[in-house]
């Protein structure tokens, strides 16, 4: 019987040894017969050599298939750091194709015995909402923002979680926020307020006075996109005592984001500051305060105002409170006009998607879909998904039909995002 087992066992010993000889180059070549390959990419995953480990990661990735996320969340398990990040990186790219080549293992450097990833201030990336994460996607990136090998690892896990909108990863961003490593409080900051789960905002308050200015403004304009009525008060605290200009217009912006009649004397001390950005964010204040007899006072003001961002907040303000007409001078037709501007249309959307969450608005801006230039078309469609409801539809489906291929493409895609939000 012993005889019968020897062969066998010679054999199983020369695939481990042949297992062990396998090197990064030849993990592209076996990578080369595409979806086939990832069950022998998947073996490799265990290798004992990390770049060969590394290298399966980065060729599961390119293949991209449905059946690569379970591999990319099973690399997402090893301990080193920099499968952890490859890993991070595949799994946004499958949702964001292209993400690998600007995601967090893009530029990692190796120091000593570690890596480190560069980390830029530059994070507005984020799904559309029609696109569905998994939810083992979520928890698997999850798991690295709250334990993952490295801040820099946790710090990258925690960009993924926001540019995912990934519900699933609240807890961890917010066990996260137990840290004191910056580029990991900001992250998670910065995901929360796109995640929009507004149960997060009383949570994070006692960051609004954290040293480190970049958190502390993630944190303030956290507080302001996540609803927090109950930081008012500390907000204006902050305000008043500030010494960094950032950290005033960051603070009286999210005050002006949370409606409340005690910030009305710091909108009006504002609205005349030296500041074009304390003007406009004093200017949206007044706006969602929704006091009709401020009008004529903004009005006055849009009409001497000589820089665009506190212009745009200042139309926004006056359509807010009931002025709807489109003609050649009016704030809507002003704030739809700069839909052409690549300066100043992201400012002008935002104002935009918010004014048309009502139907008076919607239905002054519908007639400008068919009549704008390209970029309204495209910068319309766009706010429409957001802010649209079903008697929209009919209007998208009309511009998915205009001769401009890019603008046609772009009103399917608005009906898919409302399609899915309704």
């Amino acid at each position: 019987m012993r005889l019968h087992r020897a062969p066998l066992l010679l054999f199983a010993c020369a695939l481990a040894v042949a297992a062990q000889d396998v090197r990064p180059k030849d993990v592209r070549e076996i990578a080369k017969s595409g979806s086939n390959a990832l069950p022998r990419l998947g073996e490799l995953l265990k290798h004992p050599d990390p770049a060969v480990r590394i290298e399966a990661v980065r060729q599961i990735t390119d293949i991209g298939t449905l059946a690569s996320l379970d591999l990319l969340i099973q690399a997402s398990k090893d301990n080193d750091a920099e499968m952890q990040m490859r890993s991070i990186d595949g799994l946004v790219n499958f949702y964001v194709p292209g993400y690998v080549r600007t995601g967090i293992a893009a530029s990692i450097t190796r120091v000593g015995t570690g890596i480190k990833s560069r980390f830029t201030d530059t994070n507005d990336q984020i799904i559309d909402p029609y696109i569905s994460v998994r939810l083992d996607v979520m928890a698997a990136i999850g798991s690295l923002v709250r334990g993952g090998n490295g801040m820099d690892v946790r710090a990258g896990a925690a960009r993924a979680a926001g540019i995912l909108r990934a519900q699933g990863a609240v807890p961890d961003l917010l066990e996260a926020l137990k840290t004191k490593n910056t580029d990991v409080l900001y992250e998670s900051l910065v995901a929360l307020g796109k995640i929009r789960d507004q149960s997060a905002g009383p949570r994070i308050t006692y960051l609004l006075r954290d040293p480190e200015p970049k958190v502390q403004i993630a944190a303030i304009e956290d507080t302001g996109l996540l609803r927090t009525k109950e930081a008012v008060p500390d907000l204006i605290d902050v305000l008043k005592h500030a010494k960094n200009d950032k950290i005033r217009r960051a603070a009286l912006g999210a005050l002006a984001m949370l409606p409340d009649e005690k910030s009305r004397p710091l909108f009006q001390q504002y609205l005349a500051d030296r500041d074009e950005h304390m003007r406009a964010a004093a200017a949206e204040g007044f706006a969602r305060l929704r006091n009709p007899a401020d009008l004529a006072m903004l009005q006055k003001a849009y009409e001497s105002e000589g820089k665009t961002p506190p212009r745009l907040s200042l139309a926004f303000a006056q359509v807010m409170l009931g002025r709807t007409e489109i003609g050649e001078f009016s704030p809507l037709q002003y704030l739809i006009n700069n839909l052409n501007s690549s300066a100043y249309k992201a400012e002008a959307s935002p104002f935009l998607i918010e004014l048309t969450r009502e139907e008076r608005v919607r239905t002054a801006i519908y007639p400008a879909l068919g009549r704008g230039t390209k970029d309204e078309k495209i910068g319309l469609a766009r706010i429409l998904a957001r802010s649209g409801d079903k008697s929209t539809l009919p209007y998208l489906e009309k511009l998915s039909k205009d001769t401009d291929a890019d603008v046609s493409q772009e009103a399917v895609r608005a009906m898919r995002n409302l399609q899915t939000k309704l």
